[in-house]
């Protein structure tokens, strides 16, 4: 990260501290113990800046709704109080057995019939003829928005990634995850190279972190990462060369009620260890945007490599890089600049207007940026313009018809810089 960029003003930056960011030992991740002595600040300095792990204790999901009624008085899941609240919805199911491609094959199942499927499973010792069943990605917050399941930790509120798909009302990256002992994630990365948290409601997980950059080493002869980063065949140098280059990976075994902050462009696998329920947001801000439009970059020329032999027969061959790289990833540039613009227009917003209480209370962007202050509105904005500014001389962007982009790309830079000078005066 280019910490340079972190002072948007000497008042901000005296706000968020002048020290330097702690030095992540090595095998050692920081446990966060007490959240009446842990500010945001301090977050925002030694953990996002920088881009390292942390893990917080129990301590900050105790008031959680899901903590207290998902959970049976052993630590288990309660299976009854699930089936009450949740029992006719249809959730997603991985089948952690089955590898499809990179990742295991899904399939939309009755939660009840899940449930039902885990009480046996545990019964038969963990064992199943329809293998080891994993539901994921099932977003409960979006379909039952009434129910009291957890409150999203200040440390997270600036989260852009859920400002926007909330805006447009077709997608969030709020998820829950619910599976027995023994499930577990491929080797990945998150969605656009985004942050994650994960929290653990019930049971112990697993997880192996590897820094971003070393899943280089990790690659095959033909670059493709690796499925499982722990099967033997890792060690053939004749199928992965690199991979005697690369480091152990970090460790963490996550307890019940804690919470896992995974950096931005850290490669993971996870496993739970008991029957675990946890809940996991995706999310991007001002710090790792960048991040996120280098690997929108990237994207779209790993397309354009694979059907380069496709350029002079195809006359829109340029969009339909775009659409190819917006079926794999889920954005295209053209939606990248409404990201932009979303986030840049709720800001010059509340810095042109201000905040009124009831404005941000029915508003959870606005109630997110009045949590946390002017001058870091200031900051997502000064951030926003250098990515903004590289997207609009982008050659591939400027290749596509932006006559349907409202405001204009020039006309929303040249406001967003007029509302930073004005901020700032």
């Amino acid at each position: 990260m280019d910490r340079a960029t972190f002072a948007c003003s000497t008042a901000f930056f005296r706000d968020f501290g002048n020290s330097s960011p702690r030095a992540l030992p090595g095998g050692h991740v920081d446990f966060i113990d007490k959240a009446d002595s842990f500010t945001y600040s301090d977050f925002f300095r030694d953990y996002l800046i920088p881009n390292h792990p942390c893990i917080f204790s129990a301590k900050f999901t105790e008031d959680w709704g899901s903590r207290k009624n998902w959970v049976t008085w052993d630590g288990k899941p309660n299976f009854e109080h699930l089936l009450q609240k949740f029992g006719e919805a249809v959730v997603p199911v991985a089948n952690c057995d089955v590898k499809e491609y990179n990742s295991n094959p899904k399939e939309q199942l009755p939660f009840k019939e899940y449930v039902e499927y885990w009480r046996e499973y545990i019964r038969n010792g963990y064992h199943s003829s329809r293998g080891c069943l994993y539901l994921k990605d099932w977003h409960l917050s979006r379909a039952f928005p009434e129910q009291d399941v957890y409150t999203t930790p200040v440390y997270f509120s600036s989260d852009w990634l859920n400002e926007y798909w909330d805006a447009v009302a077709v997608d969030d990256f709020r998820f829950v995850y619910m599976g027995p002992k023994g499930s577990w994630t491929p080797f990945h990365a998150d969605v656009f190279r985004s942050y994650s948290w994960s929290a653990n409601i019930c049971g112990r997980k697993k997880w192996l972190l590897y820094p971003a950059g070393q899943e280089e080493f990790l690659k095959d002869r033909h670059g493709n990462l690796p499925f499982d980063v722990t099967a033997p065949d890792l060690r053939d140098k004749r199928i992965y060369p690199r991979y005697s280059q690369s480091k152990p990976p970090l460790e963490i075994v996550q307890e019940a009620g804690e919470i896992v902050f995974i950096p931005s462009g850290w490669h993971h696998q996870v496993y739970n260890l008991e029957d675990t329920i946890s809940i996991n947001h995706n999310w991007v801000n001002g710090c790792n945007v960048a991040v996120m439009w280098c690997f929108l970059q990237d994207e779209l020329a790993a397309v354009q490599r694979e059907i380069s032999q496709w350029k002079d027969p195809i006359d829109d061959w340029h969009l339909q890089c775009q659409l190819i790289m917006k079926s794999c990833t889920g954005i295209d540039y053209k939606e990248f600049y409404n990201f932009l613009k979303v986030i840049v227009e709720n800001r010059i917003s509340v810095l042109e207007k201000g905040l009124d209480e009831e404005s941000s209370s029915q508003n959870n962007s606005k109630a997110a940026i009045s949590t946390l202050g002017m001058l870091h509105a200031v900051f997502d904005l000064k951030r926003t313009v250098k990515v903004l500014s590289s997207l609009s001389a982008n050659e591939d962007f400027r290749k596509l018809d932006l006559t349907s982009l409202s405001p204009s790309p020039e006309a929303l830079l040249q406001h967003l810089e007029s509302a930073i000078d004005t901020a700032l005066l």
